[in-house]
């Protein structure tokens, strides 16, 4: 166990090693929420909790992966770049003219199910696949990253209102719980507290986890593969806005923002040193 908690984290340091020259190289791009969800992203691709197959990327018996919180796109692309989906060298290219990576994901992109971008629709896409599945009698599960500041979105509770309501149990969703949306901190603006009795009274099974615990993250997903409940499932993920490059963590100024100069160089060097 230890090995494969050390090689996801390296793999999770590759990742933002990745997220942050893509984001250099193309002078824009959303990468505080990049960085806080990358862990989620790689123990679910690398963990052996997800079912994918790059080379038949439309096998009907894979795993759904909705990134509802589609301006973290950068860190997926990484991933499914390193799986084989495309070839890594369009990383470099990371929306620029031509190239197929844009700032938001589409299912131009291979490996990527649905569009986004516009936040709060990711979960009622997921619903809908996840009640299709059990109508086909399908095994297949629907996992669905959302972040915390997308919980205002009304769209979100009606989907999860009609998930609980119809018994949607191989339907999960993933919060990315930052604690900040895109110009300030989550306290600064509405209120989605008791967030754990919201989902709850939903119907809903609930885990609360540190998002950026391999050890944690690996343990609630292979709960969720094995547990006999009828209900959905949420994991809510407490992550840093950020995380691995100290001046971005937890600041609001890097929802979305290029490092330049003298940052660069500071952020390299953190994230090659995070991992000995």
């Amino acid at each position: 166990m230890q090995d494969k908690i050390l090689n996801l984290k390296k793999k999770a340091n590759w990742v933002r090693s990745q997220i942050l020259e893509m984001i250099v190289s193309a002078g824009k791009g959303h990468i505080g929420g990049s960085l806080s969800c990358t862990d989620i992203l790689v123990t679910l691709y690398y963990g052996g909790i997800f079912r994918y197959n790059p080379s038949d990327q439309n096998w009907s018996e894979r795993d759904r992966f909705i990134l509802s919180k589609g301006h973290s796109a950068a860190a997926l692309y990484a991933i499914l770049a390193d799986l084989g989906y495309f070839n890594v060298s369009e990383l470099k290219n990371y929306q620029k003219q031509g190239c197929i990576l844009r700032g938001h994901p589409d299912r131009k992109i291979p490996g990527i199910e649905i569009d986004a971008g516009s936040l709060g629709h990711g979960l009622g896409i997921g619903t809908g696949l996840a009640l299709s599945a059990k109508m086909d009698k399908k095994d297949f599960k629907i996992f669905t990253l959302l972040g915390d500041g997308e919980c205002y979105e009304g769209s979100v509770w009606e989907a999860a209102m009609f998930a609980g309501r119809h018994h949607l149990n191989n339907l999960v969703a993933i919060i990315d719980r930052n604690g900040l949306c895109s110009t300030d901190f989550i306290r600064g603006h509405l209120d989605i507290e008791p967030f754990v009795e919201k989902w709850k009274a939903f119907g809903w099974d609930v885990a609360v986890v540190n998002g950026h615990s391999f050890e944690e993250l690996l343990s609630v997903f292979d709960n969720f593969n094995k547990r006999k409940s009828d209900k959905p499932f949420v994991i809510i993920a407490n992550t840093i806005k950020g995380k691995g490059i100290s001046f971005m963590e937890n600041n609001p100024d890097w929802h979305h923002g290029v490092p330049k100069g003298e940052q660069i160089e500071i952020a390299r060097k953190e994230l090659k040193n995070e991992i000995i």
